[in-house]
């Protein structure tokens, strides 16, 4: 069975918004980085290379968007969840990242990582594998 490989060219038509402020060699990195976070191996829980390959380009474009800079229209690592609640005079923001079950926190930081954790939920129920019951034979 065969891994996913990163392809910039189809990565930036699918991102052109995160393509444009990441490079090349950057995305590559951020790749090996999304690896961490799903199995691209032969014994990844997800088989089709396909849809292997889409999960790990959201991952990407999730972990690119975390490391843009404010000047690049990211958030620079700073605010997390949904704006709460907002002033004007002297400006002030809060926000609300509400009770996420595991890890959702981090993944719901960003519209693509919130796309990869819709998109995994099969992954984190649980799977019922039925053993039959093998009947023993005793010696009269």
């Amino acid at each position: 069975m065969a891994v996913a490989t990163f392809d910039y060219a189809t990565w930036s038509a699918r991102y052109p918004d995160l393509a444009a402020k990441v490079p090349e060699t950057l995305a590559d990195l951020y790749f090996g980085e999304a690896q961490l976070y799903l199995d691209n191996t032969e014994c990844s829980p997800v088989r089709n290379i396909m849809q292997r390959t889409m999960l790990l380009y959201m991952l990407v474009a999730h972990i690119a968007y975390l490391n843009l800079p404010t000047t690049s229209g990211g958030n620079g690592a700073g605010m997390v969840g949904r704006v709460s609640n907002a002033t004007r005079g002297s400006v002030s923001i809060g926000t609300d990242m509400g009770a996420q079950p595991g890890s959702a926190q981090w993944f719901l930081q960003t519209q693509y990582g919130a796309a990869f954790w819709q998109a995994t939920i099969w992954l984190r129920t649980a799977r019922y594998v039925h053993i039959p019951r093998v009947q023993r034979q005793t010696w009269p």
